[in-house]
């Protein structure tokens, strides 16, 4: 009761009222105490299945309506990854602002699994999410995956690294360095790991910092090295020198979701053309 109340913005009170008045108005029971939790009765089950197919032709309806129409308009709610929302939707959506007046988008961050769980379960319209080399990013049947991009990353050092001065350098180079690094479970944290394959060692992590501007602010201070992707990023201090990673270079795809039944969608297609016309930015 907690959790469905936080998902959808009431008290875990208003959340009860409304099933038990639900009971009341089906003269059927739909929740039964275990414990100090709650389940579904088969009858809540039957409920939710059979919602959750509502739901999906109401969503289809609807975009099949708007389709008609032919002004973008409604509100749309998007999920994305922080460096997508710097560098990729922050300049979309103010162009979808100055096309489409009425359109209104409402961003929030989120890390990529979140995102396939938040569209996949109707919270959010659309979702940015991201995933790395041969990393796979699994999304259900009824949400559609759309690349709208690539993004590189590339090893920052100082300048007075003994790296700095490399055309560029291959993860045998970088068997004994210092890393400053994204959390454990965390998808860019996977990626380090998994460039190590074939070293015979695992990266040195010095420091765990969420976002890549910590990372920087680190390399500055000549504290470790960092992996950190071109999009979204800020300029580069004097200090810090960009260098390529080659065998293997580390690429991620950068892919738009949303249900399937919202293909109709004015609103939707707006978006994914918009972010499907980014282009990277040109050299380090």
């Amino acid at each position: 009761m907690h959790a469905a109340a936080a998902a959808l913005g009431y008290t875990p009170s208003a959340v009860s009222q409304q099933v038990k008045r639900l009971e009341r108005q089906l003269d059927v029971v739909l929740l039964e105490r275990v414990g100090r939790g709650v389940v579904l009765t088969g009858a809540g089950r039957e409920l939710v299945a059979g919602a959750d197919r509502v739901h999906a032709e109401l969503e289809h309806l609807e975009a099949s309506l708007r389709r008609r129409s032919a002004a973008v308009t409604g509100r749309l709610r998007l999920a994305a990854f922080s460096t997508a929302t710097r560098g990729l939707v922050a300049p979309v959506l103010a162009d979808l602002a100055r096309r489409h007046p009425d359109l209104e988008v409402t961003v929030a961050e989120h890390e990529p699994w979140d995102t396939v769980d938040l569209v996949a379960g109707g919270r959010v319209d659309v979702g940015l999410a991201h995933s790395w080399g041969d990393l796979p990013l699994t999304v259900p049947d009824h949400v559609v995956a759309t690349e709208v991009a690539r993004d590189v990353a590339e090893v920052l050092v100082r300048d007075d690294h003994a790296l700095a001065g490399a055309q560029h350098v291959t993860p045998h180079d970088l068997v004994d360095v210092a890393w400053v690094a994204t959390p454990e479970g965390t998808i860019c944290r996977q990626w380090l790991t998994r460039m190590y394959v074939g070293t015979g060692a695992v990266p040195r992590i010095a420091h765990t910092c969420l976002e890549f501007d910590s990372h920087v602010a680190l390399v500055v201070a000549g504290l470790g090295v960092a992996l950190v992707p071109r999009l979204g990023r800020s300029a580069l201090p004097p200090r810090v020198v960009a260098l390529p990673v080659h065998d293997p270079v580390p690429e991620r795809t950068v892919t738009a979701l949303h249900r399937r039944t919202m293909d109709g969608s004015p609103a939707v297609r707006a978006v994914l053309d918009g972010l499907s016309g980014w282009q990277p930015p040109a050299g380090p």
